[in-house]
């Protein structure tokens, strides 16, 4: 029985209910990060006896379970677009939006399939913009690619904020702190490619290069979806 089956007990002395629960793990994630979470955390949280909580909740994978689909209600727009690559584009970019918002979203993407109705709803809005534009097998092949772009470009953009807090310095300053080094190896002449970039390549900003990408693999999949059968 998963956590979404199984009922909650009867109120009690300190009123509990599920949502508050995971109201409470939420922030405590949004400040500290996973690690700031756990069963004793959000009990204190919230004023109550940590065994209190085991009532809701057996573990604390199932407490993440309920955080991971939470989240997803905020993915879900009001109204779906009806064309598929405006559909998947908004999904796309109200992902990215949730977990810049909560980044610990980063850490938990590309597992296990989310199973709450929150994370159901989410694939099936991706697999619905696609539903009926080619075989099934096609259609299956291009969510996953297009759930991978996601994942990684999320994780890659989530990485690099830590990194600047951790570091204490922005993109700029890193590269300005290292690009000694950097113009030393380059003028090695090891790395042409490397350097050509680096040289004559435009720099664009996170959101830029997320919408960017996005669009290319949402041309990749167009062309499947427009290809003959063989």
């Amino acid at each position: 029985m998963t956590v979404w089956d199984r009922p909650e007990p009867p109120a009690r002395p300190v009123p509990l209910d599920r949502e508050r629960i995971v109201a409470a793990a939420i922030a405590l994630a949004d400040e500290g990060g996973l690690e700031a979470v756990s069963l004793r955390k959000v009990a204190a949280r919230l004023g109550a006896g940590p065994m209190r909580l085991y009532g809701y909740i057996s573990t604390k994978e199932e407490l993440l379970d309920l955080l991971v689909d939470e989240v997803h209600a905020e993915i879900l727009p009001e109204e779906p677009p009806g064309d598929w690559r405006e559909a998947l584009r908004v999904l796309a970019h109200r992902t990215r939006q949730a977990a810049l918002r909560h980044e610990w979203l980063a850490d938990l993407l590309g597992g296990r399939p989310t199973l709450g109705p929150n994370g159901l709803a989410v694939t099936e809005a991706t697999l619905a913009a696609l539903d009926g534009l080619a075989d099934l097998d096609t259609v299956m092949r291009a969510a996953e690619t297009y759930s991978a772009y996601l994942n990684g470009a999320i994780r890659r953009e989530i990485t690099h904020a830590r990194a600047e807090r951790a570091t204490g310095l922005s993109k700029r300053d890193w590269q300005r702190a290292h690009g000694p080094h950097v113009t030393r190896m380059l003028a090695t002449g090891r790395f042409p490619a490397l350097a050509k970039a680096v040289y004559d390549g435009t720099d664009v900003d996170a959101e830029t290069s997320f919408a960017t990408g996005l669009d290319w693999v949402l041309d990749s999949v167009a062309a499947k979806l427009t290809c003959p059968p063989t």
